[in-house]
């Protein structure tokens, strides 16, 4: 029998299987995530997240410059401040950890692009993402602190900042208090489609920002919800965000795909806590290849259409990527 179709042809080798791949996984693509800590004396091991830490400012730098010197061209910060209030002021003070982070980044003069989560759950004594009336997250009132937030990021040295509260209108509130503050170049990363998710608990212990009581699903979007996402997304695109992120990564790769069709802005994956942990526990056990599972769940990621991931394994990947 004579076949005339024989895709194996173009799998029977590396080099054949190298030369017609399609989709490609690059240092560029990837942006590492680092916890930043105000009363941290030392680099502090997350328990629920192996291998990742509290970052003091010192050990910050050192991994910092670390991801630097192996590809990565971008990182986000998640601080940790040493008290916390209703109103999370420490979200927007001069003297805030991410605020001296930012600056101390910029002294060391590490080549990297410097993104900043704008959010008040790490801030808030309740652990919410905005201000309380009652139990009652005040969603306009909220935008206020958001913003203020968000021109603090810019002043101490942020190029992006990267709200992920999703309160309704915050992107537009951050875009006018950013240009009426001179920031006209500080981009916004919008977490427009942020699905309240079960794979967000070794992030909340990692951050010390689980909430005091209820849930956060009366603003984060539900899961079972699609035709949501390309709503939330055009909004965002519309009140001026500078790209768009989907989060979780994995479990809602059909969404990503969608929204590919449909966003010309570049589009950012958040593999998040709950990934990374699955991973590295199966690891543990012997049950996985790790090495091969990482890089595959990235590639998805990419394959489903996203230009950016932001990866707690980036700095790790793109060791093997070099």
């Amino acid at each position: 029998m004579s076949l005339i179709e024989r895709p194996r042809r173009l799998r029977r080798t590396a080099l054949i299987r190298d030369l017609v791949r399609e989709t490609h996984l690059n240092t560029d693509d990837l942006i590492q995530p680092f916890f930043v800590s105000q009363t941290a004396t030392s680099p502090e091991a997350i328990s629920s997240m192996p291998g990742q830490m509290r970052h003091t400012i010192e050990s910050l730098i050192e991994a910092a410059r670390l991801a630097a010197d192996n590809g990565i061209k971008a990182i986000i910060l998640f601080g940790i401040p040493d008290e916390k209030d209703a109103e999370g002021c420490g979200a927007d003070a001069d003297n805030g950890i991410i605020q001296v982070a930012l600056r101390a980044l910029k002294a060391a003069s590490i080549p990297l692009v410097l993104i900043t989560d704008v959010c008040l759950c790490e801030y808030t004594d309740h652990g919410h993402c905005g201000l309380l009336e009652g139990e009652e997250i005040l969603n306009d009132e909220s935008l206020e602190r958001l913003a203020a937030t968000a021109v603090s990021h810019a002043n101490a040295g942020a190029d992006f900042v990267a709200p992920s509260d999703m309160m309704d209108g915050r992107i537009g509130a951050i875009r006018e208090a950013l240009d009426d503050e001179g920031f006209e170049q500080v981009g916004i990363i919008s977490y427009a489609v942020k699905y309240a998710s079960a794979f967000y608990g070794p992030f909340r212990d990692a951050a010390e920002s689980s909430p005091s009581f209820g849930d956060r699903r009366s603003h984060q979007m539900d899961p079972a919800n699609r035709r949501e996402a390309h709503r939330e997304a055009q909004l965002d695109v519309e009140e001026g965000a500078d790209a768009i992120l989907v989060k979780p990564a994995l479990a809602y790769l059909d969404i990503i795909r969608e929204l590919r069709e449909e966003i010309e802005l570049p589009l950012v994956a958040y593999s998040v806590s709950g990934e990374y942990a699955m991973i590295e526990a199966a690891a543990a056990q012997g049950w996985i290849d790790r090495q091969a599972v990482i890089l595959e769940s990235l590639l998805s990621m990419k394959r489903a259409g996203v230009d950016l991931i932001m990866s707690y394994h980036a700095t790790e990947v793109a060791k093997w990527l070099r």
